[in-house]
């Protein structure tokens, strides 16, 4: 067991979050420290008049100065306590039948599985993991041994190469954490289709397994079959293999790397299809579009899946600048009855938000646009009721008349 090496004072009148379950505690809303825990220690988080509420781990160098683990500060937190909550995050997965259809997908999903900054991904036989904060960096050895037990992979990958571990004072880090490192790209399927991934080196985890739902939600045969689809921000293939199954007449992949495209044809042809009427554009997406939109080039469907625009609240109305303008030059180039895929993965850009600079690019566009299916991030990635922030990933399915 643990000790707790400290006692986090929240101001008079703050504590309603920590009751309502939301697990982050901002130093804003701290009136002390007592005792002098270390940067990882756990400590209880304690209202006004100190009495216990939760317990936590802690870090004077975030913003974010603890985040909960325990309602329930008698539990003890030990190996068998990371074990139950990696167990059951595990399980809830095994409840979604993904496999043998799906062979890659998310099995934590950090405080949205009650384990905060912990993200694991499933690669076929490896696994994939993220340590985003200093409390789980601190720990992961432990907890690679533990997935090792739990989930029986190969070996586990470590992908803490993202800019918030900059935001807890963590330097980024990569490497194999246990057992084998696996090939340099490797072939996992997702709803039957084949995909090489790049464990080390590709976006995120190595895959954008977040979209999985919304590609087979909008690359359906009745959408796109016969159809020219423009994929934006494709990087390798992900939508476009997708249309290419639905039985799209023609493909128009876009991305700034060529590496990814590159990827994106190999996919192609690791499903055994020969495509002659599709190109791979390597550019900025915004220059490229507008290109279209002055040459006169439509297209029946186009999917918009940038990268996350907003990185803090001052990125925001930036952000919202930036989707505004992707979405117009979409939307000028969509035929009459065509339809658009677009979304967003900036958390601080709400779903409501969205939804409001989409009205306002359709507004400039001079276009009628209905919307016909929200989507959002896929099962695997649940979003916990008491932690909003964990719906990050939203979308509109929409036609335009």
């Amino acid at each position: 067991m643990e000790p707790i090496n400290g006692k986090i004072i929240l101001k008079a009148g703050r504590e309603k979050p920590v009751r309502q379950r939301h697990p982050w505690i901002f130093s804003g809303a701290i009136t002390r420290v007592e005792g002098q825990p270390k940067p990882g220690d756990l400590v209880l988080v304690a209202d006004s008049h100190g009495r216990a509420l939760a317990t936590g781990y802690y870090n004077p160098h975030s913003q974010i100065r603890a985040r909960i683990l325990s309602w329930d500060v008698d539990e003890a937190i030990d190996a068998a306590f990371w074990q139950r909550h990696l167990a059951r995050a595990i399980a809830a997965r095994q409840l979604l039948a993904l496999e043998p259809h799906t062979t890659a997908y998310r099995l934590v999903n950090a405080e949205a599985d009650g384990l905060p900054g912990l993200v694991v991904d499933r690669y076929g036989s490896s696994l994939v993991m993220q340590c985003l904060t200093l409390g789980i960096d601190r720990r992961k050895m432990l907890l690679a041994e533990l997935l090792a037990d739990l989930a029986q992979p190969d070996g586990i990958i470590e992908r803490s190469d993202v800019d918030v571990r900059r935001k807890e004072g963590l330097p980024l880090t990569t490497g194999l954490l246990w057992g084998a490192n696996p090939p340099t790209t490797m072939e996992v399927l997702e709803n039957g289709l084949r995909f090489q991934v790049q464990l080390a080196a590709g976006h995120k985890t190595g895959f954008y397994l977040d979209q999985r739902e919304n590609r087979a939600a909008v690359c359906q045969p009745h959408l796109v079959a016969g159809k020219t689809v423009l994929n934006v921000f494709a990087y390798t293939g992900g939508f476009g293999i997708y249309a290419v199954a639905a039985g799209a007449a023609a493909i128009t992949h876009i991305d700034s790397s060529v590496e990814a495209l590159e990827q994106a044809e190999a996919n192609v042809a690791l499903n055994g299809w020969t495509r002659p009427l599709d190109e791979y554009i390597a550019g900025d997406a915004f220059e490229v579009l507008r290109y279209y939109r002055d040459g006169g080039q439509t297209f029946d469907v186009v999917i918009l899946d940038p990268p996350k625009f907003a990185h803090s609240q001052q990125d925001v109305e930036h952000a919202c600048r930036g989707y505004k303008d992707l979405n117009w030059l979409a939307l000028r180039l969509l035929n009459p009855g065509g339809l658009l895929a677009t979304f967003s993965c900036s958390g601080l850009v709400s779903a409501e938000l969205f939804q409001k600079v989409l009205f306002g690019a359709a507004v400039d566009a001079g276009r009628n646009v209905q919307i016909i299916r929200f989507l959002h991030q896929g099962a695997d990635h649940p979003v916990l009721l008491s932690f909003p922030e964990s719906a990050y990933l939203k979308g509109f399915l929409c036609r335009m008349w």
